[in-house]
């Protein structure tokens, strides 16, 4: 079965997350640093070595559900990294992702599993996108009778 890829893109840092099989748990990945000259390659690899069939790609709005200036350059890299891999890219909001990361990593460091924020971001990303799919597959297996 193929996985999901998620990215939380930043400035300096992409966090990758991958799914399982069964595309129910996310699972922090690792990190590349956006300006290393092959950033685009390996992530094109992490789709071919995980058997990627759709990347998720967090994509940063402001509080009051506007695009931040951000989101413009989340969605040029997505462009760059369309031309090197073969599977569709999905934008989801990544509001408030930083802010479940650092309480999950909070969380590992009392168990004592070292997690790099940007990755545990993209987890944070991935399982939403893979919790909504699931919510709306569900709801369609449901019909109501009048």
């Amino acid at each position: 079965m193929a996985r999901s890829l998620g990215l939380d893109v930043g400035n300096r840092r992409i966090g990758a997350a991958v799914s399982d099989a069964t595309k129910l748990i996310a699972r922090p990945l690792g990190m590349i640093d956006r300006k290393h000259e092959d950033a685009l390659a390996r992530i094109a690899a992490w789709v071919r070595e995980q058997q990627v069939d759709e990347i998720v790609i967090g994509l940063p709005y402001h509080a009051d559900g506007k695009l931040s200036s951000q989101a413009q350059q989340v969605q040029q890299f997505a462009g760059l990294l369309q031309a090197h891999v073969a599977v569709p890219i999905t934008f989801v909001d990544e509001r408030y992702t930083t802010q479940d990361a650092k309480a999950i990593i909070a969380e590992a460091r009392r168990s004592k599993q070292p997690q790099h924020d940007d990755a545990v971001a993209a987890a944070v990303i991935l399982q939403r996108h893979l919790d909504a799919q699931r919510h709306d597959n569900a709801a369609d297996e449901f019909e109501f009778d009048e």
